[in-house]
């Protein structure tokens, strides 16, 4: 069964088409979302700025699910200064919360942004902050933004500045295909492809700093684990052997790489010591043991295996090499991520239902939760606040990726016009 899963990875490439820019689109989100109001921001300038960094921070908080964003065409005014606030209005309009700000020339292509948050009901000022950004960055300004508005309202620290990689498959005949390994912010904006190959490209990490990514390619016709400097654009292969290599994994401290290897003829798990390029056996059994990953305090390695019987997930100690198996609820449990406490674990589950889906369980109490509600999930990745996880999954028949809140209660689709998307990873917090 896991050999048939691994397989399928493979197969899904053999026929994709054009990937298109992403969009997200909220399909759910909590019971009642809390109305907030992000007022066009005011700008002292000549030339028309680039971004309208408002109307971003509007989508961000729109697009999690947690709010429910004002249409400024419903606004009464545009207040840029604490003067301008009349409460009155928006208690009126039935806001919650409202944002406001300003954007001045700085210095040279600089501009400064000053940006309050106002609790509309209480008539007090939340916050008051200034950040400075080149004309050429006001998104992640407005992504930064978005980040200090949204935790000073949840309590939960904000997403919007990381970025997520993803897999396209372009093949418009069968004898001509093209696959491409694709950077975004985490909204599915200003993507750029960051790999292109005629071969498939599979399995993308981020290592934890956020400054190089891992995956395997397909480029020489067998599977092969590259390093790739994100800043520099410069790459590097890694140990390759016959037979498989794939699955990478970063450790915490970013200086060693899991890996599943069939190098001496059974996939198991080895760890590579990036520094000394030694290479470690974790794994020695007959089954198949595949997709490790680390524990965020990097002393235990998750892996999935068939050693019982079917696909689950296991647990090895780093110290003793002791394995103990971590789920048992489902007859299939596969593609395990932690959240960044360790105590949540995301996997792809196949219950009664006989459908691959999301669900998440609870390290500390056993209990495991299905997140979502169709047929052929995959490739679960967790935003780096614990808060979301992002999938693969099918619609009408095409690939799109979708997230969904570890709760349950929010969920958005990510789709694009036409053709496929695979294998999402979401970044760490991003300096």
């Amino acid at each position: 069964m896991l050999k048939r899963f691994i397989c399928a990875l493979i197969v899904f490439f053999s026929s994709g088409l054009m990937a298109q820019q992403l969009v997200v689109e909220v399909t759910q989100g909590v019971d009642s979302p809390v109305p907030v109001a992000v007022a066009p921001f005011s700008w002292a300038g000549e030339s028309a700025l680039a971004e309208d960094v408002a109307a971003i921070v509007s989508q961000n908080l729109g697009r999690s699910g947690f709010f429910r964003s004002m249409n400024r065409q419903n606004m009464l005014s545009f207040p840029d200064r604490e003067e301008q606030v009349f409460f009155r209005d928006w208690r009126m309009m039935n806001q919650d919360y409202l944002v406001i700000g300003r954007i001045q020339p700085h210095s040279g292509d600089e501009v400064k942004i000053t940006f309050e948050l106002y609790d509309v009901l209480k008539e007090q000022r939340l916050l008051t902050r200034e950040v400075s950004a080149g004309r050429n960055n006001l998104r992640d300004a407005a992504h930064f933004i978005s980040d200090v508005v949204f935790e000073e309202l949840t309590g939960i620290k904000g997403a919007f500045s990381t970025r997520i990689v993803y897999v396209t498959s372009d093949s418009r005949d069968a004898q001509n295909r093209r696959y491409r390994l694709h950077m975004a912010d985490w909204d599915g904006e200003r993507s750029r492809t960051v790999l292109e190959s005629n071969e498939p490209i599979l399995s993308p990490a981020w290592s934890f700093d956020g400054s190089k990514l891992a995956y395997v390619s397909f480029e020489t016709t067998r599977p092969v684990i590259y390093i790739q400097h994100l800043a520099t654009g410069q790459r590097e292969q890694i140990q390759s052997f016959p037979g498989l290599n794939g699955a990478p994994a970063w450790s915490p401290d970013g200086n060693k790489l899991a890996m599943v290897l069939s190098k001496d003829g059974n996939p198991e798990i080895y760890v590579l010591d990036l520094r000394t390029r030694a290479l470690d056996r974790m794994t020695q059994n007959s089954a198949i043991d595949t997709e490790p990953f680390w524990s965020p305090d990097g002393r235990s390695l998750f892996f999935t295996s068939d050693r019982g019987g079917s696909p689950q997930i296991y647990r090895m100690d780093l110290a003793s090499r002791a394995v103990e198996r971590v789920t048992y609820e489902g007859s299939y449990n596969a593609r395990g991520r932690l959240t960044q406490d360790g105590r949540f674990l995301t996997m792809v589950h196949r219950g009664s239902s006989r459908r691959f889906q999301i669900a998440v369980q609870d390290l500390k109490s056993g209990r495991l939760d299905i997140l979502t509600n169709s047929d052929y999930d995959e490739s679960p990745s967790i935003a780096p606040n614990g808060s979301i996880v992002m999938y693969a999954t099918q619609d009408n028949g095409r690939g799109i990726l979708a997230a969904v809140s570890l709760d349950g209660r929010i969920r958005f689709n990510m789709p694009i016009p036409q053709g496929d998307v695979r294998e999402p990873a979401w970044s760490p917090f991003l300096k």
